[in-house]
């Protein structure tokens, strides 16, 4: 089993920024890709980006593109999201999963989950 446990959410103010780190343990850990979810109160997990375990191929939400960038540190099986310019749009729980097929924007086909950490951008 392999266990995800996300960290560095907060409070920031508009125009800040936040890096989020998400540490896996268990099993030996080599996902196909890792990615970053977020949900906001009343509002369905949404893709935020995801990156290969292998390569660090990178995909983007229209909505973060320019402003969030993930990036990994395999040998410490961790992977970052780094968030600025935030916008209070961007208040939600982040969480991060991993795949072992996937690397895809749709939330069913990740294999873990962590437990998510809050971000809030006041304005």
């Amino acid at each position: 089993q392999v266990q995800l446990v996300e960290s560095g959410g907060g409070l920031v103010q508009a125009g800040g920024s936040l890096r989020l780190s998400c540490v896996a343990s268990g099993r030996t850990f080599s996902p196909y890709g890792m990615a970053w979810f977020r949900q906001a109160p009343g509002k369905e997990r949404e893709f935020v980006g995801s990156i290969s375990w292998r390569g660090g191929f990178t995909i983007y939400a229209d909505s973060v593109k320019g402003r969030f960038a993930i990036s990994t540190d395999n040998g410490k099986s961790t992977v970052y999201l780094q968030m600025n310019s935030l916008k209070p749009e961007d208040t939600a729980v982040y969480y991060c999963a991993a795949g072992q097929a996937y690397r895809g924007p749709d939330n069913k086909f990740y294999d873990f989950w962590g437990q998510g950490t809050q971000v809030t951008v006041s304005s």
